[in-house]
Parts: structure tokens; C-alpha cells; sequence
């Protein structure tokens, strides 16, 4: 991922030195399981775990080694082998690139997974704070674009923190999901390593043991880690879409914050434009679409191939820095957010109190009408009161069928848009308990 997106901490989980520094734990935690077979002496084993280390002058050495190589794992061995000198023929036993690769990956995918949650979490708790302030802050519910009914900001807010929830629920299933290793040899055969310096390795390093693995733990695990990130990032797509459209000029309830000295447009003095809600939107699509090659790395020649290594190099970091950035740019958004009340009951009344036909059409259905009577009467008013200049409830205290069944008193009972929202209150209960 570029720089400008890619924020300091998750910038170091996927740095080739702590690349290195967990393929070097990995090798470790192999060599102190054969220590403990005794296989390894004491003596080598301290000098292994004394004597490695992953500097720049290891890493210098590695990339020179790899020119020759062209293996980045033999390159690191031989690297970190010569810093032991004899001993570091104990180094690698018995095991394969896979081992070392694949295990080390589990630990780096489990950093950058426990860095999103924490994200996550964040902007959690700064959208339930926006939901408790604006639980009574009054605005049409649109579907289609389309005036609907009335809702609150906070509901909406609601909406999100839900959504939200989901996806901390579906990253901490991935960390279950990827936090499994493999030291099984070169087709999970165990043909040179035995089963207990996996069990006593994979102990160590805090990971399960991979069930029945070929030469690989399998890539339906990083998938499922792949397809959590592109589902958050498509969650935030559509937060951030929807705060798009209400900052349009011609909605213009709610605002990204606009910082002293923030220039909104080249050309354009006056513009104060949602950039940060359409890089969310642009960052998303680029998340998503890492999905599909993540999918297609499941399907490997004989359960194996290197087809997916080249991949997941660029679409496991690219993507969970990426992550990382828009989550930390949606709680900047909304900690800032500029929310328009009375922008908001002022686009409510641009129908004409349009959105009461339900409530109409329900008590004239009390009154004895039929269902579809009563739908013809409501949207017959609704299109008058559309078509002139007169307010729906004005129409409908002038149309003799109307009256009828209704009275004025009962009309104005049924034009309180709180009527709307008697049960906010369960559906908060529902949603925070």
C-alpha cells in the first residue's frame, strides 16, 4: 500500500523486518521443540536463540542472498545461519518453506486482525454516541431516494452501530479462522519432523495445529480473513455513500467537518466537498475487490501450488492497511460531524406531509374500508396535494369521501409525526440493550 494511506502501526506488522522477525520466531520455537526431543543441545539451542536476530545488515545480507537464491526462505536460513556459525546447521530441520512461511503468517495476520477490531470498536463507540445524541432528532426516512417516513438521526446511527458489531464479530471469527500453523513438512506427512515438535512449536507460538495440511494450511482460512475485511470496508462504502447524499447542496443535512485553512476546491472557492467520505467509498472498492483473488487461491494444483504466494504478498497488506486507514478516517468523520436539525424538519415538510398516507390509509382500513378502497382514496389526495400547492392534510379535510370516515380532530391525531416513532425506544434496547 502507498504511504499516504497506510498508517504507522499496521504499517509495521506487514514491514519485511517483522516479516523476517516471525519467520526467525518460527524457526526458534521449531528448534526449541527439538531441543526438547533432544535433538538440539542446550548449548547450540541458547547460541540459536542468543545469536539471530533480524537487523538491517540481516536484512542487507538476505536480499543479497536471495539474488543468487531467488528462494526467500533459503536465503533467510542461510542469512541467520551464519550469525551462529556451526550450530546453525540445527536450524530449518526437517522442515519446509511452508512451515516457515505459512506459520509466520498466522502470527502476522493475527497482529493486523487485533489492530481492525480495535478500529473497529472506535468507531463504535463514536457512533453509539451519535445515536443517544440524536435519538430524538427528527428526519425523513427515504427508500429510493423517495421521502418515506419519518425516522431519527439516532436510529439511523442505530443502523450502523449494528452493522458494525456484525463485522467486529466476523474479524474475530477470522482471527480464529487464520490463527492456525503448520509444522508438517514438505506434504504434511510429518516424513521428517515428528508430530510433537509441531505440537511443542505451535504451543508456543499461540497457534492451533492445521488439522490435515498438505504442504500449506489451506486458503479457504485467508479467505475468510479476506471476505471479513472486504465486508467492513463495504460497510463503511455505505456509511459513507449515505453521508455523501445528505451533504449534497440540495439535502444538506449532515456535513464532513471543514477545517480552519482546508481548501475545498481548486477552482472553486465556495466548495466544501465530502472528499473523505469518497476516498472511503474509493478504498472500499479496492478492498472488495482483493476478495476474488482470495477466493481463487483456495484452488491449488494437488492441494498445492505457489500460486497464491505472489498474491496474498500484495492483498493481505494492501488490504488490512487499507482497512485500517478508512476506519480511522470514518471516526475522524464522525467525531466531526456537522449534523443539520433543522435542515433536517425543513426537507421533511418539502412533501407536503406526503409521508402521513400510510397512517391515512391504515385508519380509513379501521373505518370498515377495504384495503384497496382505501389505497385509491389516500393516493388519489396524495397525488392532488403532489400536483398543487396545497399540504396532503389539507386535501384530505377538503375531500368529501375522506370525511366521511375521518374528522378533523381524528386528521390532526394522525399528522404527529411522533406517531411515527413511539417504539425508538425498543428499537434502542434491541440494538445496545
Amino acid at each position: 500500500m502507498i504511504e499516504r494511506y497506510t498508517r504507522e502501526e499496521i504499517g509495521r506488522v506487514w514491514s519485511e523486518k517483522n516479516k523476517f522477525q516471525k519467520w526467525l520466531e518460527v524457526e526458534i520455537a521449531v528448534c526449541r521443540a527439538w531441543a526438547k526431543l533432544g535433538k538440539i543441545p542446550p548449548q547450540a539451542l541458547e547460541r540459536i536463540e542468543t545469536q539471530t536476530r533480524i537487523d538491517d545488515e540481516t536484512l542487507e545480507r538476505i536480499k543479497e542472498l536471495e539474488r543468487t537464491y531467488k528462494h526467500d526462505v533459503l536465503a533467510f536460513v542461510s542469512a541467520i545461519s551464519e550469525q551462529v556459525g556451526e550450530e546453525g546447521r540445527f536450524i530449518h530441520m526437517g522442515i519446509t518453506s511452508s512451515d516457515v512461511i505459512d506459520t509466520a503468517l498466522a502470527l502476522l495476520m493475527r497482529e493486523a486482525i487485533d489492530i481492525l477490531i480495535r478500529d473497529v470498536e472506535l468507531v463504535m463507540e463514536e457512533v453509539k454516541r451519535l445515536a443517544f445524541e440524536h435519538k430524538d432528532t427528527l428526519m425523513i426516512g427515504r427508500t429510493h431516494g423517495v421521502h418515506a417516513e419519518p425516522t431519527t438521526f439516532g436510529i439511523k446511527m442505530a443502523v450502523w452501530f449494528d452493522e458494525l458489531r456484525r463485522n467486529k464479530e466476523r474479524l474475530l471469527r477470522a482471527r480464529e479462522t487464520v490463527s492456525y500453523g503448520k509444522i508438517s513438512g514438505a506434504v504434511g506427512t510429518y516424513s521428517n519432523v515428528p508430530p510433537e515438535v509441531e505440537r511443542i512449536a505451535l504451543e508456543e507460538l499461540g497457534l492451533k495445529i492445521e488439522p490435515a495440511s498438505t504442504q500449506i494450511v489451506h486458503r479457504d482460512r485467508h479467505a475468510e480473513f479476506m471476505s471479513a475485511m472486504a465486508i467492513t470496508a463495504s460497510s463503511l462504502d455505505k456509511f459513507a455513500t449515505e453521508i455523501r447524499h445528505l451533504q449534497r447542496t440540495e439535502v444538506l443535512e449532515v456535513q464532513e467537518p471543514f477545517t480552519k485553512g482546508q481548501r475545498g476546491s481548486s477552482a472553486m472557492p465556495h466548495k466544501k466537498n465530502p472528499i473523505h467520505s469518497e476516498r472511503i467509498c474509493g478504498l472500499a472498492r479496492l478492498i472488495r475487490s482483493n476478495l476474488i483473488p482470495a477466493l481463487e487461491n483456495i484452488a491449488l494444483w494437488h492441494e498445492r501450488d505457489i500460486s497464491h504466494s505472489s498474491v496474498e504478498r500484495v492483498i493481505l497488506p494492501d488490504s488490512s492497511i487499507a482497512l485500517d486507514y478508512i476506519l480511522n478516517l470514518f471516526y475522524e468523520i464522525l467525531k466531526g460531524l456537522v449534523v443539520n436539525k433543522d435542515r433536517m424538519l425543513k426537507n421533511m415538510e418539502l412533501s407536503k406531509g406526503l409521508y402521513f398516507s400510510s397512517k391515512v390509509l391504515v385508519a380509513l382500513t379501521e373505518k370498515g374500508l377495504s384495503r384497496d378502497r382505501a389505497y385509491d382514496i389516500v393516493q388519489r389526495c396524495a397525488m392532488e396535494s403532489w400536483n398543487s400547492e396545497k399540504s396532503f392534510k389539507e386535501v384530505l379535510s377538503e375531500d368529501e369521501e375522506v370525511k366521511k370516515f375521518l374528522t378533523q380532530e381524528e386528521l390532526e391525531k394522525i399528522f404527529d409525526p411522533w406517531e411515527f416513532l413511539k417504539h425508538r425506544d425498543y428499537v434502542f434496547k434491541k440494538v445496545f440493550g
